[in-house]
């Protein structure tokens, strides 16, 4: 979703293209309803348990809809227009940079507001993985992604079914 720049030539997270930081901004302004309804409860853990979420964040080349960065966690709501390969892409490079990535579904948000702020709390916590996620689209319904992990622990997705 990000624009190019040094800092996907470089392949890190450093510096951030100045067009993707307008970017993350018109997006902030332009938040769906489930996105909003996200970001309150996660403010509210910014709160209460001192997480410093940020909203539709620049991480290098990409805008995470949610990034705690010094957890190493990123959040992406996904609607109808998510998915497929350029969503893989973005989660590959995401784990590479050691980021735990987790994804929700719009109707989970609304829906279930609770069970998605309970996986979120567990991801804050190194707890075990979640149930599966939705695959990207054209995967199939084969389960969830395989996780990868670096030495600490960091760098895995998190891919739930609803």
């Amino acid at each position: 979703m990000g624009v190019g720049g040094a800092a996907e030539r470089a392949g890190t997270m450093t510096r951030i293209a100045r067009q993707t930081r307008a970017h993350a901004r018109r997006l902030r302004s332009e938040m769906t309803p489930q996105e909003q309804r996200l970001w309150r409860e996660l403010r509210d853990l910014n709160r209460r348990l001192g997480t410093h979420f940020r909203r539709q964040a620049p991480v290098g080349p990409y805008i995470a809809d949610f990034a705690e960065l010094g957890r190493r966690l990123a959040i992406e709501a996904d609607g109808g227009g998510h998915g497929g390969p350029a969503d893989k892409a973005r989660d590959d490079w995401f784990v590479a940079q050691g980021f735990r990535v987790l994804r929700f579904w719009n109707t989970e948000i609304q829906g279930n507001i609770d069970g998605v702020m309970q996986t979120v709390l567990e991801a804050l916590d190194g707890g075990g993985p979640p149930p599966p996620s939705p695959p990207h689209e054209g995967e199939g319904r084969r389960g969830p992604l395989r996780s990868r992990s670096d030495r600490t622990g960091a760098g895995q997705i998190e891919d739930r079914q609803s």
